[in-house]
């Protein structure tokens, strides 16, 4: 003879009822989304634009005010000629012109490493900080490699603020002067589309 259990209709509507509220929960939680489409005339971006930047980076590494120090290196890079593993900080300033005391337009702030085992290849990570006219206040951000030894080196724009939001574009770099100190004057032309 089989058991039979009488069914509770009182606790099934409960049991369902639960159920549904979790699962109508779920779906109200699903329609969030994290993006959405915006128009740019409605975030006050115009028409974009294309500007030509020149200035004169100087970077210093001997003396007593250094521009860039030496943060970090590998146990291998005092005997590598390419000082593979060399990491520097920097905080250069940036100049109209090639001389020291030149205009300052801003400074270039971040960090270089020695990132080539057979060249002098850096890897650059580092914002313009403009500090002069209608760019006082904006920066660019630069993430590229640095072949120190090619006559003109090119490093891609990968964003900027300011002025230079949605930035991009590149920029040039070409040595000026080298001292055997290390010490260092680059002439800068970036070429960069903004709003």
């Amino acid at each position: 003879m089989a058991y039979s259990h009488p069914l509770n209709t009182t606790k099934i509507f409960f049991v369902l009822s639960a159920m549904s509220i979790f699962f109508i929960t779920i779906t109200i939680a699903d329609e969030h989304n994290f993006s959405e489409s915006l128009s740019p005339k409605e975030h006050g971006l115009k028409r974009e634009k294309l500007s030509h930047l020149h200035f004169y980076f100087h970077d210093i590494v001997s003396g007593k005010n250094p521009t860039a120090v030496r943060v970090a290196e590998a146990k291998m890079t005092n005997k590598s000629a390419t000082g593979f593993g060399a990491m520097l900080m920097m905080d250069d300033p940036l100049t109209e012109g090639p001389e020291p005391s030149s205009k300052l337009v801003g400074r270039a702030q971040g960090i270089y490493a020695s990132a080539s085992q057979t060249e002098l290849g850096l890897l650059m990570v580092l914002n313009y900080v403009f500090v002069e006219g209608k760019y006082n206040g904006s920066t660019l951000s630069i993430l590229g490699r640095n072949s120190v030894f090619s006559s003109v080196r090119e490093m891609p724009v990968v964003g900027g603020t300011g002025m230079f939001r949605f930035a991009r574009g590149y920029a040039q770099a070409k040595t000026h002067k080298l001292e055997l100190t290390g010490d260092a004057v680059v002439e800068y032309n970036v070429y960069v589309f903004h709003y």
